[in-house]
């Protein structure tokens, strides 16, 4: 296994659930990838943001499988308060979106058209694009050939209703705004979330830090498991072995070539391998046409995401959560329990900006202010509070860029030498860039893997 991020730990623990003997090899000296935490000033940071959805069923039970189902909170049903900016300094204008017990779609539809961000003619317009699209074909190419806003924009939908409601998921699903995103994407992204199952749209989070939901925990499974795990060791290639004395090398019999994996230290021998890398790092690992498409892998591009962590001497929001419109703050969390602030001692919160063009390149002597005032326009209570820190944490390539065209770009796990496989949200889910995503690759992955090494009397199950 190259690579652990969520794609290689669930590759790794399914492999070896199936049987097989497994080694993890990951360059950093921490496992989990983009999701991963920090201490800071006595408290524990986590770099980014991440939530998941009901229907995110794959990464659900990789939670279960790592023994962390207990350290995440579940809404019982979608419910999502919306601030936006009040006028002149005011009270911010406030809205919420909450869904009942109907049938989806018509779960949300009271919710909707009771959303003061939006007039009454723009409300009543989204079913235009809803109905449509929970009933688009998601396998049409001619969805990845069009943008996600133009497709919308076709349905009735003007730039108010765009901004103030389509964006409003599909930015943080998808990192990219509507305008930008695949058509492709953002249908998968509202089908699949939210016009298809009632339930599938509530909202889960991490409890905790998520270098201990994570990559702490899977670092237990995986002893648990029989793996071993070796951090800080760069991979720099993997290839067959060219020993004519191997049996099934030559005349490519056997179920899979036997392949050398090369560290900087040292060579290890596999039946199979999972290279579990970001995208932009597969050449440098893998020979070039070692998998079709490999050198357009550049055009899957990367779409960036900024947090900024904002510690005050009070409390000044009762919201687990919360989403912004007209504001910088793209969506807020209280991450105050999770960091280890003691109780009394004041607040944290950490804004997510996602589809970070125009900050990532920003001094975080400039944006974290700038944020700081953002969210006093949203929180009456912030505007008297002290500030004791702000940070800004950078993902420079969050996650790949899911522009019309990206569909083809993205490869299955079956590469053109026997026994290497791939994994990551970049590869061929269907889904964005989420941790959903990187999951089912990586159990695509392990099917691959252990049918190449011969290995196939327990497979991981394919998920829905």
């Amino acid at each position: 296994m190259v690579g652990a991020g969520l794609a290689g730990l669930a590759a790794a623990l399914a492999c070896a659930d199936g049987g097989a003997a497994v080694t993890v090899v990951e360059r950093r000296r921490r496992l989990g990838g983009l999701t991963w935490s920090f201490e800071h000033d006595g408290r524990w940071i986590d770099n980014g943001q991440h939530v998941f959805l009901r229907c995110c069923t794959a990464y659900r039970d990789f939670l279960a499988r790592i023994g962390s189902a207990g350290d995440v909170e579940m809404q019982d049903r979608l419910d999502v308060t919306v601030l936006r900016p009040g006028r002149a300094g005011g009270p911010p204008d406030v809205a919420r979106l909450r869904r009942n017990d109907l049938p989806a779609p018509l779960h949300m539809g009271a919710a909707l058209l009771r959303y003061r961000h939006l007039g009454l003619a723009d409300r009543l317009r989204l079913g235009l694009a809803a109905l449509p699209l929970r009933r688009v074909d998601l396998d049409d190419p001619a969805l990845d050939a069009q943008t996600f806003g133009a497709w919308l924009s076709r349905h009735g939908q003007g730039p108010r209703a765009i901004g103030a409601m389509w964006d409003l998921i599909c930015v943080p699903t998808v990192n990219l705004p509507a305008a930008e995103a695949s058509a492709a994407m953002g249908a998968k992204v509202f089908q699949t979330g939210l016009l298809t199952e009632t339930s599938a749209a509530d909202i889960g989070w991490s409890r905790i830090p998520l270098g201990r939901l994570h990559g702490e925990r899977a670092a237990v499974a995986l002893a648990h498991a029989g793996a071993d795990v070796a951090l800080g060791e760069r991979v720099v290639s993997i290839a067959e072995r060219k020993d004519p004395a191997s049996p099934g090398v030559s005349e490519g019999k056997g179920p899979a070539a036997p392949l050398e994996v090369r560290t900087e230290g040292r060579t290890l021998d596999a039946d199979a391998v999972v290279l579990a890398v970001p995208h932009h790092a597969v050449n440098d690992v893998v020979a070039r046409g070692t998998f079709a498409g490999q050198d357009e892998l550049d055009g899957l591009g990367a779409s960036p995401i900024v947090d900024v962590h904002v510690v005050y001497d009070r409390r000044v929001t009762d919201l687990t959560m919360a989403a912004g419109i007209d504001t910088p703050v793209g969506w807020l969390f209280d991450r105050t329990v999770s960091s280890g602030l003691a109780d009394g001692h004041g607040q944290y919160l950490a804004v997510s900006m996602s589809a970070a063009d125009a900050q990532v390149g920003r001094r975080p002597e400039d944006l974290g202010p700038e944020v700081v005032a953002a969210l006093a326009d949203l929180l009456p209570a912030a505007r008297d509070a002290r500030v004791l820190d702000t940070l800004v944490t950078k993902e420079h390539k969050a996650t790949f860029r899911a522009v019309p065209g990206t569909a083809a770009l993205r490869p299955g796990p079956l590469t053109r030498t026997p026994g290497v496989v791939l994994a990551g949200a970049w590869t061929d889910t269907g889904w964005p860039a989420t941790m959903e995503g990187a999951v089912r690759s990586g159990l695509a992955a392990a099917r691959s893997a252990l049918v190449a090494a011969g290995s196939t009397r327990r497979l991981p199950e394919e998920v829905a």
